[in-house]
């Protein structure tokens, strides 16, 4: 049995550069662990859109479903915050872009 290796390109952050990003300024892919996607606002709806707008145009570029492990919902009501805070928990190997990075390999080992 041969093991072979596949090469991701990663970001500073651990995740793929090509991985698709939240468009609002208050929006943002965390850290570890589970690597949430975090969009605030005032507005629920709002950060509801722009969170589904994300996970669209990541399936998209994943070319699969995104892994969401969890969705959570907190409120930050001190003053100049956003009151809302929408948390997507992710699976770590899809926004670091393994599933693209293994069809890329499958399709480079045919050729």
């Amino acid at each position: 049995m041969s093991e072979e290796t596949i090469q991701l390109e990663l970001n500073d952050a651990g995740v793929s550069p090509k991985l698709p990003t939240p468009s609002h300024p208050r929006d943002q892919i965390q850290d570890v662990p589970y690597r949430p996607v975090e969009f605030r606002d005032d507005d629920l709806p709002a950060a509801l859109e722009r969170c589904a707008g994300w996970l669209r145009q990541t399936q998209q570029w994943l070319g699969e479903p995104v892994d969401v492990l969890a969705v959570h919902l907190d409120y930050d009501d001190r003053d100049g915050h956003p009151y809302y805070d929408l948390k997507l928990l992710c699976n770590e190997e899809d926004l670091a872009g393994v599933p693209v990075a293994l069809r890329e390999h499958g399709r480079q080992a045919t050729a």
